[in-house]
């Protein structure tokens, strides 16, 4: 996500720095952008020049003082945990201008959580991409109790900016499409668990009968299971048993299958694409 969202700003003219803790970490998000962008030029949707000028805005460093100097705005995309989140926020907040404006790219956490550590919480906002960010159109601008109506304002400014769309969320538990997307998506999972039919059919009758560009246990596979798993064990904290999380998820994250990231999880995956379904006991095989 920090790398996407890192491509769009600079492609939209903004310059920018990607900082993470480990240089390889940083050099393998550069490359990423750049192999997006080449994509881009296969494609005819960016000409050479403009993944040439998107390239001269970006710079990679692992010092978070480096990469925050004169930043108008900082946005955090590490995992999905309050204490990290809220960690880096305020190693930042101590480092930029007094006019900075700090985001969140949280899909499911209390952005009045992340902010009540911070000294200056109303110059802080959520801003929640969607992957692959380069593509997706939406972003969900997430209101603390604490987020300031200049920032607020700011924040849509940004978002059209980048030629996307946003819709405006009071801070819930998982927001407006988390919420729902899980709750999809738990269900789905359920329906393999209980035999009701494989992942790819479930995905199918989603892509064709609802016009889903994905279905929700491709979608789950390409989130990532165990990022599927802390949303729910959050949201099941804060919204009741029907998210509970099935055990068939609970099963694939402990045996390190994650999804597209680890190579499987209900799907096989081979160089980023399906190859197949996994046939690992828990009622989904069979799939084609």
């Amino acid at each position: 996500m920090g790398h996407g969202i890192a491509q769009v700003a600079a492609m939209a003219g903004h310059d920018v720095w990607i900082r993470d803790i480990e240089e390889e970490i940083v050099e393998e998000g550069v490359a990423a952008i750049e192999a997006n962008l080449a994509g881009g030029v296969e494609r005819e949707k960016v000409t050479p020049a403009e993944k040439a000028a998107t390239l001269d805005r970006l710079a990679g460093t692992t010092d978070l003082e480096e990469a925050v100097a004169g930043a108008d705005l900082v946005i955090e995309a590490v995992p999905e945990d309050v204490n990290l989140k809220q960690g880096v926020l305020t190693d930042a907040e101590a480092l930029v201008d007094d006019e900075a404006i700090l985001a969140t790219n949280t899909s499911s956490l209390s952005v009045t959580e992340i902010a009540s550590t911070l000294t200056h919480p109303d110059r802080f906002v959520g801003l929640h991409f969607f992957n692959p960010v380069h593509i997706m159109a939406l972003v969900e601008v997430v209101v603390a109790e604490q987020t300031a109506e200049e920032t607020l304002a700011a924040a849509h400014e940004f978002v059209d900016g980048l030629g996307k769309t946003a819709v405006e969320v009071t801070d819930a538990p998982g927001f407006a499409s988390s919420r729902l997307g899980v709750a999809l998506g738990v269900e789905a999972m359920r329906m393999v668990q209980e035999g009701v039919a494989a992942p790819r059919d479930i995905d199918t009758a989603m892509e064709l009968g609802y016009n889903h560009p994905m279905g929700p246990i491709e979608l789950g596979d390409v989130v990532g299971l165990d990022v599927r798993l802390d949303i729910l064990e959050y949201l099941r904290e804060e919204l009741g048993e029907r998210f509970r999380p099935p055990q068939v998820l609970k099963r694939k994250v402990r045996a390190g299958k994650l999804g597209k990231k680890s190579g499987e999880g209900f799907y096989v995956w081979e160089d980023g694409e399906v190859v197949g379904t996994s046939g690992d006991g828990d009622g989904e095989s069979g799939g084609r």
